[in-house]
This record gives C-alpha cells, sequence and structure tokens, in this order.
C-alpha cells in the first residue's frame, strides 16, 4: 500500500503555510547578511574617512587646501613630505619619538614582568590593595603630575632628555603593563613552574624559555598598548622637553606663522606619524587576535 498525502482543505492549508514558512526562513539569513555587509561598509568609510581626507590633504598645496573643496589632489605634490625631510626640526620630531617610547616600552617591560608574576603566583599581605593601587595610577589625569614631574627633573638635570618622558610615561605604563600581564600569567597552570624547578629549571632560565614562551600573546598585546599610549602622549612630553628631545606631536603643534597655517605640511606630518602604528599593529596583529580572546583585554 502506498503512501498519499492527505488532499483535505486543512491539510493543504497546513502545508501551504509550512512551505511558506520555511521559505521565510531561507530568505531571512539573506537579508540579515545584507543588513550586516551595508552596517559593516558603513562603519569602514566612517572610520577610514579621516585617514583619507588627511592622505589627500598632505598631497594638495596650501592654496587647494584654502581653496574649492577636492575629493583627491588636483595638482598633486611631494613638497610637503619634502619639507619635513629637508627640515631637522621636523624628522628630529620623529626621531625623538621613537627613542623615548622604545625605552619606556623596555623599562615598562622590564618592571612589568617580574610584578605581574608575582602578583600571579604569589598571595601576600596587601596583595590586592597594592594590585588596587598600581590601578588608579591608570585612572588620574597626566595634568595632576605635571608640575612635580617638572620640578624634579629640572633640579636633577634630566629636563629636555628622552630618558625624562621615558621614565614619566612609565607611571601609567607600568601599571597598565602589570594589569594586562597578570591576566595571561593567572592562566598558566602553576604546575608548570613546579614540574620545571623539580626538572632542575633555575628561576631565570625557566621564566626566559619557559614561561615567556607560553605567554607570548599578552605580551604583544602589552606592548601595543604601551606603544601606542606613549606615542600619542602630549602634555607630558611636550612639557619635559624644550629642544633636543621635542616629539613629533609637540612639533606639529607650532605649525603657525605670521604668514598662517602650513596645512600641507601639518597633513603630511600626521600621516608620517600615523605609519609607526601600522606597522606595530601588523608585526603583533596575530598576538593581539589571541590577547584579546585570552588575557585581560
Amino acid at each position: 500500500m502506498s503512501d498519499s498525502m492527505p488532499t483535505t482543505p486543512e491539510a493543504v492549508r497546513t502545508r501551504a503555510a509550512t512551505a511558506d514558512a520555511r521559505r521565510r526562513r531561507k530568505a531571512r539569513p539573506q537579508t540579515r547578511r545584507w543588513r550586516r555587509g551595508l552596517l559593516m561598509a558603513a562603519y569602514i568609510v566612517f572610520v577610514l574617512l579621516p585617514i583619507y581626507w588627511l592622505l589627500n590633504l598632505s598631497f594638495q598645496t596650501n592654496n587647494e587646501i584654502l581653496g574649492e573643496l577636492t575629493l583627491w589632489p588636483q595638482n598633486f605634490t611631494l613638497d610637503n613630505y619634502a619639507n619635513i625631510f629637508g627640515d631637522a626640526n621636523w624628522y628630529m620630531g620623529y626621531v625623538n619619538s621613537i627613542a623615548y617610547v622604545l625605552m619606556n616600552m623596555a623599562i615598562s617591560m622590564v618592571v612589568a614582568l617580574p610584578a605581574a608574576y608575582a602578583f600571579s603566583r604569589y598571595k601576600f599581605i596587601g596583595d590586592k590593595h597594592l594590585f588596587f593601587w598600581l590601578l588608579t595610577n591608570m585612572m588620574a589625569p597626566p595634568a595632576v603630575f605635571l608640575l612635580p614631574y617638572f620640578q624634579l627633573y629640572y633640579t636633577v638635570g634630566l629636563f629636555d632628555t628622552h630618558v625624562a618622558v621615558a621614565l614619566a610615561h612609565c607611571l601609567f605604563n607600568i601599571p597598565l603593563a602589570v594589569w594586562i600581564l597578570e591576566g595571561f600569567m593567572s592562566g598558566v597552570p602553576k604546575e608548570i613552574d613546579e614540574t620545571a624547578f623539580i626538572d632542575g629549571y633555575s628561576f631565570p632560565r625557566f621564566f626566559v624559555r619557559i614561561f615567556l614562551p607560553m605567554i607570548r600573546s599578552g605580551i604583544g598585546v602589552t606592548l601595543f598598548f604601551l606603544f601606542m599610549f606613549s606615542w600619542v602622549e602630549l602634555l607630558l612630553a611636550r612639557t619635559l622637553t624644550s629642544t633636543q628631545a621635542q616629539p613629533i606631536a609637540s612639533v606639529m603643534t607650532r605649525t603657525s606663522t605670521a604668514s598662517g597655517i602650513d596645512w600641507g605640511t601639518l597633513s603630511a606630518a600626521g600621516v608620517l606619524t600615523i605609519v609607526p602604528g601600522i606597522l606595530v599593529v601588523y608585526f603583533v596583529r596575530n598576538h593581539i587576535a589571541k590577547g584579546f580572546a585570552l588575557g585581560r583585554t
């Protein structure tokens, strides 16, 4: 006996409703994908438009910038970049910024790695209070420490040096580094430490050869945030320097002259300021992706 579909009006209406619901379910994901695509495209345009406009201005003359609005350079020129690389005040600003940023990253990591290990592995009196106190330093605005730093560095002869800015940034970067690294280190089982010590590893050898490779994603994320804070920070860097260690952010604020603001050169300087950040993100992109998934960030 062969199976047959019911042909009553109620059965036909039920089958039609089921088929219609199935078609709607198939069409719904397609609509959602279109909406997500449009939202993503709008977000990308919103984020990249200022960068494109800055790049566009960097290839224009001041007369064109102050004239009619254009979506791309009408008179393409590289004079703005030539002004930067031909003027020591401009390109030394980049050198100074890179110098104190690298110094700050090195000092912060040397201090933060053992401190974060101690917080993640040992319990001692006041450990939570000390950890909270470190985080409160991140909450204070840099202007609070501006005058003490200025008087201290001017007295000891560190004013207008790369070391002055690097040490000043440590007040904010070391707590940040400890906070991020402690989250990654707490995720490593303590049994690994004990097994290594049983196998005869000394602590320095274990820490460098075994433990640090296990948290390399956390180190990459930490270096990324240290670089970003120190690279874009302006208040301390501008106040604690004068001529010898003046950062690029400070140089860019002094482009106003009697003839007006050199918008083209300022735009070119802005483009070159973005380049180091892009390079840092490119080299640590894999670690950042893992770090956002595993650590405190």
